[in-house]
Order: structure tokens, then sequence, then C-alpha cells
């Protein structure tokens, strides 16, 4: 009964990846056309745009050209590798294990699955092969281990990380050169030749230069505010000061320290006098106007206050009426 099994298996595993190989050859010719067509007309814009002078755009869109290529050099070898392995199905069906010179063909057809949403013919052959060969096998190569034999020409035109400045520099200068365009290469060679620690760099300096222009405000604020400082600190009264020159007594190695503040003073007074005049001029204007505002507010209470006496007064007379009035009645 096993090997009727085993017999039905195999039938059922062959007739399956033939039928997915075949799909995907077709479906891999069917979109390299597509893809030769649509990379003609974005290396014409490019070359329109080079033509143009706006080469920041050209230089954005060629790694999409590059990205482009690279898709289809791997489709063109994932499709001698599906021809491959549709041709010696039977090998496979009839080992347990997978054969070793179909190894490499199959390990990069299973490590392209994901890689490859355009082809979802793909992602059947990869569940087939998990099924006869375990899935230890499709982790392998999935992660990429030593073991896994997935070609490296595949690996590299699948992976997603951004071409290298000479490959779009020499795409470019393809472009120009097919499309005859008369471009100078030297600022997008100056570009391309840029390292990031120099753009950071760049950055880091206009970054220091914007600090060091906020800082010159607040330095300007700090010297304009040092007057009232100076003039709080010599707004002392005579009490303290007499009492400092008793605590220092009249020994004569003090004496000098003092002849210097006394030589000091009148610099200070002089350089303050100018701020303390101007602080007194503006503090008189906002004293007499507190004052009369002040003054106006007591005349108001006053005269409040006698209304209010006025009101009583009448309300006693009147009610003192009515008393009179309800006596004679009575």
């Amino acid at each position: 009964m096993s090997l009727l099994n085993q017999l039905f298996n195999r039938g059922v595993f062959g007739t399956k990846c033939k039928t997915c190989l075949s799909l995907a050859i077709s479906r891999i010719k069917l979109l390299q056309n597509k893809r030769d067509m649509h990379l003609k007309h974005m290396r014409k814009e490019i070359a329109q745009f080079l033509q143009a002078g706006q080469e920041a755009i050209a230089r954005i869109r060629v790694e999409h050209v590059i990205r482009e290529q690279n898709i289809w050099a791997a489709y063109e070898i994932l499709e001698l590798f599906c021809e491959f392995v549709l041709a010696r199905v039977p090998i496979i069906e009839s080992q347990r294990e997978c054969p070793s010179e179909l190894r490499e063909a199959i390990a990069s057809i299973i490590f392209a699955a994901p890689r490859c949403s355009d082809v979802p013919d793909f992602f059947q052959i990869k569940n087939l092969f998990t099924a006869k060969y375990g899935k230890e096998f499709v982790m392998a190569v999935s992660e990429l281990r030593p073991d896994s034999s997935v070609n490296r020409t595949v690996i590299e035109k699948l992976s997603i990380s951004s071409p290298a400045s000479e490959v779009k520099l020499k795409v470019l200068k393809d472009i120009a050169q097919e499309y005859k365009v008369q471009w100078d290469s030297t600022s997008t060679e100056a570009e391309f030749g840029k390292k990031h620690e120099d753009l950071l760099q760049g950055g880091s300096k206009q970054i220091c230069d914007g600090a060091a222009v906020s800082q010159a405000p607040k330095k300007q604020g700090s010297l304009e505010s040092s007057p009232s400082i100076v003039v709080a600190q010599s707004v002392v009264s005579p009490d303290s000061q007499q009492k400092a020159q008793h605590v220092q007594g009249p020994s004569g190695s003090n004496n000098a320290p003092l002849m210097g503040c006394n030589e000091i003073e009148p610099s200070v007074k002089s350089y303050v006098a100018g701020p303390v005049s101007d602080a007194k001029r503006e503090t008189r204007p906002q004293a007499t106007e507190i004052l009369e505002k002040a003054r106006a507010a007591i005349a108001s209470a006053e005269r409040a206050s006698a209304a209010a006496r006025a009101a009583a007064e009448l309300v006693n007379v009147n009610f003192g009426s009515l008393k009179l009035e309800e006596g004679k009645s009575s």
C-alpha cells in the first residue's frame, strides 16, 4: 500500500512541478518583453533630463533604471534554471534527496519566490519542494546559509541595496552616449564623489552657524541687562557701609586694598550715574500717575459713602413719619 502511495505521490509531484515550471517560464517571457519596453522608455526620459540640464532628477531616476535592469538579468537566469529543472523532473521524482547538479537551480528558484512577486508560480514551486525536501532545506536557502548553493548573481541582482556611485555614473554615461547627448559629467562626478561623512560635516557646520547666530542676540541682551545688575549692586544702605568699615578696622595692611577700592569707585559711579538718572526719570511719571489714580479712587469712594449716608437718613425719616401716623390713627 505504501508503494502505491509513493508511486501516486510521485506522479502528482511531477505533474504539478512541470505545470508550475512551464507557467513560470511563459510568464517570465511576457514580463521580460514588458520590462524591456519600460526600460527603453525610462532611459529615453533620463536622456531628456540630461539634455535639459536637470541632472538632479536624472541621478534619482537612474537608480530605478538600474533596479529594473537587475531584475531583468535575474529573470533571465531564473528562466534558464526553470528550463533546466523542467527537463530533469523525472530525475527529481526518482531520488529522495536533491541532486547535486540541480541544487543550485532549485535553491535559486526558492530564494527568488518571495522577491519576485510578478511570478506567483515560484511560490507554488517553493511549496512543492518544501513538501519533498522538508522545511530545513527551504530555511537554509531563505537564510542564505553557507550550504544553500544559491546563485551569487541572483542574490546580487535581487538585492534591495542602493547601487554604487560608479555604477550610476556608468549608466548615465551609457545613456548619454546611446542617445547622443552632449553632457558634462563633472558636476555629477563631484556629487557622487561626496562621502556620507562630508555630507554630515556640512550639515553640522550649518547647525553650528545657526546656533552661533542665535546666541549672538542672547549675548547682546545679557550685556544690555548688565547695567541694571550693576545698579542693584551699587544701591547699598549707608548703615551697611559703616558696619563694613567698622569690621575691617584701621589696620595698615587693609588700608591698601581700601585705597584701591576708593580709586575704582569714581569710575563705577560715573558708569552707573547715567542708568540711575534714567531710571529715576522713568519712575517719576509712573509714581505721579499712580497717585492721581489713587486720589480719584478715594474721591469716588467718599462720594459713594456720602450717597449711602443720605439714603440711610431718608429711610429713617420716612420710617419715623410712618410711626407717627400709626400712633395718631390708634
